[in-house]
C-alpha cells in the first residue's frame, strides 16, 4: 500500500514521455546568480518605464543562460506580448520563423534548450505563433520544465480551441503538475465533442482519480503528513467523487448524485462547490433551467463577479435554444418558422449575454473581441468598429480583430479607411498561412472597389504564386492576364 501511494503519478493514456516522473526543475529569482538577478531586475524596470526593446534583450539574455528561470520566462512574456500591442510594426522583422521553427524542430530531440532559443527568437516577434509556442512546449516537457511548457501551451490553446491534440497536451501536462481541476475542465470539454473515445474517458477518470486521492488524504499519508484517520473522514466525499467520476458513461448515476448532493446542500446552504457539482450534473442530464438555477444562486451567495460561471451560465442558455431548436419537428407545416423565431431569438440572446460580460469585465480584451465579431455579424457597424478598435490591443486576437474592422469599414463604404487596416495587418502577419492570404484577398477585394484594378490584382497575384486554388484567385488572375494580351 505504501509503495503504491508513494510511486508517481499514472500517465493519462498512451503518453510516452517522462511527464509524469520528473521533479520541479524550474527556478526561481533566489537560485539564479547574482548576475542574472541583477539583469532580470533590469528587465523588469525596463517593461514598467515601457522600454520595452531593452526589456526583451535583457531577459532573452537571462534565459539563454539560465533557460529553467520560470519567472524570467513570464517577464519575458509579459514585455513581448506588451510591445506586439503597442507599434504597427517592430523595429526587427523575424522574416524566417518558418525555416527557424523548422530548424528547432530537428533540434528538438538532440538539443531541446537550442529549439527553446530558437522558439523564443521566433515568439520575439510574434508573441502569439502557435506553432512557436507548440516548439517551446516540446522543448520545455523534453528539459522537465512543465510550468514553462503550461505558459506557452495556454497561450496557444486560448487561439486554437478546437486543436485536439493542443488541448490533450495541455491536459496532460496540468495533470502532471496535479492541477487536477483545471486539467478536469480540459478533458471534460473534450470527452463532450468526443464521447466514445476511449482514450480520452481513461483520461478524465484518472484526473477524476487523482482528485479523489488528493482531496482523500491519500497522498499526505503518503507525505507522513496525515493519518488513515483523516481518510475514513474523507471517506463519504470520496465515494461521491467516484460516482461523479461515472457520470462520464453513466448519465443515470446524476440523478442519485443530485439527490445527495441536495442533501449535503441543506446542510451546508453557501457551499459553492456543491452547488457547482449540482448544476454539473443537471447540465449531463439536458435540464439546463436547472443547472442555470444553481449558478445563479452561486452568483448571489460568492457576491463577486465570477467570469467563468457567467460563461457557463451563457453557454447553457444556449444549449437550451439548441434543445428546443433539435424538438422542432421536422415535418410540420410551421417548421420553417419555428426554427427561424429560434434563431433569431438566440442571436439576441448570443448579442445581449456578450453586452452584459462586456460591461461586468470591462478590461477583458477577449469579451470585447467577442462582442466586435457578433455586432459585425448583427450589422450592428457601429457598435463592432468601437470594440474591435479595443480589441485589436488583444496580442492572440490582434490580426483578426484588424481583419473585421477593415470588413466593417468597407461595409459602411469607407473602403480608403479598410485599405489601410489590412496593410497595416499584412506588416505585422509574418506567416503565410489562410489568415494571410485572406488579408491580401480581402485587400484586393477593396482596392478593386476602389478602381484601383492594377493595385488589387498585385494582391491576388501573392496569392495565386503561393496557392492557385484559394477561393476564386486563379479564374481573377488567369482573366486578367487574357484581357491583358
Amino acid at each position: 500500500m505504501k509503495e503504491l501511494l508513494m510511486s508517481p503519478s499514472p500517465m493519462i493514456g498512451n503518453t510516452s514521455s517522462s511527464l509524469y516522473t520528473w521533479g520541479m526543475s524550474e527556478k526561481t529569482v533566489n537560485q539564479i546568480s547574482m548576475a542574472l538577478r541583477d539583469m532580470y531586475d533590469k528587465g523588469i524596470a525596463a517593461i514598467q518605464k515601457n522600454n520595452l526593446d531593452y526589456a526583451v534583450t535583457l531577459l532573452s539574455t537571462v534565459l539563454r543562460q539560465e533557460p529553467s528561470f520560470f519567472e524570467g520566462r513570464q517577464a519575458l512574456r509579459a514585455a513581448q506580448f506588451k510591445r506586439s500591442g503597442g507599434k504597427t510594426s517592430f523595429f526587427r522583422k523575424f522574416v524566417g520563423a518558418a525555416s527557424a521553427l523548422t530548424k528547432g524542430q530537428l533540434a528538438l530531440r538532440n538539443n531541446p534548450q537550442e529549439a527553446l532559443i530558437v522558439a523564443e527568437d521566433v515568439l520575439n516577434d510574434d508573441p502569439g505563433n502557435k506553432d512557436a509556442h507548440e516548439l517551446l512546449a516540446d522543448a520545455a516537457l523534453v528539459m522537465q520544465m512543465p510550468k514553462t511548457a503550461v505558459l506557452s501551451l495556454e497561450v496557444a490553446f486560448r487561439a486554437n480551441q478546437s486543436d485536439r491534440k493542443l488541448a490533450e497536451k495541455l491536459g496532460d501536462t496540468l495533470y502532471a503538475l496535479k492541477q487536477n481541476d483545471r486539467a478536469e475542465k480540459i478533458f471534460r470539454d473534450l470527452v463532450s465533442l468526443h464521447p466514445r473515445d476511449p482514450g480520452l474517458n481513461e483520461k478524465l477518470k484518472n484526473v477524476l482519480a487523482a482528485r479523489t486521492l488528493s482531496e482523500g488524504g491519500y497522498e499526505n499519508l503518503a507525505d507522513g503528513a496525515g493519518s488513515y484517520r483523516d481518510i475514513l473522514r474523507n471517506k463519504g466525499e470520496a465515494i461521491l467523487l467516484e460516482q461523479e467520476r461515472r457520470t462520464v458513461k453513466d448519465p443515470e448515476v446524476a440523478g442519485r448524485l443530485i439527490g445527495e448532493y441536495q442533501t449535503r446542500l441543506e446542510a451546508e446552504p453557501e457551499n459553492l462547490r456543491l452547488m457547482s457539482q449540482i448544476a454539473g450534473l443537471y447540465a449531463e442530464r439536458k435540464e439546463y433551467e436547472r443547472a442555470i438555477e444553481q449558478l445563479e444562486r452561486m452568483q448571489t451567495i460568492g457576491g463577486v463577479a465570477d467570469p467563468e460561471i457567467a460563461r457557463k451560465i451563457h453557454e447553457y442558455k444556449l444549449k437550451k435554444f439548441d434543445q428546443k431548436i433539435g424538438q422542432i419537428d421536422p415535418t410540420g407545416a410551421d417548421a420553417p418558422e419555428q426554427r427561424m423565431e429560434l434563431d433569431a431569438k438566440r442571436g439576441v440572446l448570443v448579442l445581449e449575454e456578450a453586452r452584459k460580460r462586456a460591461g461586468l469585465y470591462p478590461t477583458d480584451l477577449m469579451i470585447r473581441y467577442e462582442l466586435g465579431l457578433l455586432s459585425f455579424q448583427a450589422g450592428r457597424l457601429g457598435e463592432a468598429i468601437a470594440e474591435l478598435q479595443k480589441a485589436q490591443n488583444l496580442p492572440i486576437r490582434r490580426i483578426a480583430a484588424m481583419s473585421l474592422l477593415a470588413q466593417a469599414f468597407s461595409k459602411r463604404g469607407m473602403n480608403d479607411l479598410a485599405a489601410r487596416k489590412l496593410q497595416e495587418a499584412l506588416k505585422e502577419k509574418q506567416l503565410f498561412d489562410d489568415e494571410k492570404k485572406d488579408l491580401h484577398y480581402q485587400l484586393g477585394t477593396v482596392l478593386d472597389a476602389m478602381g484601383r484594378r492594377d493595385e488589387a490584382m498585385e494582391q491576388y497575384k501573392v496569392i495565386y504564386e503561393q496557392d492557385i486554388g484559394y477561393r476564386d484567385v486563379m479564374s481573377k488572375v488567369d482573366a486578367f492576364y487574357t484581357a491583358s494580351n
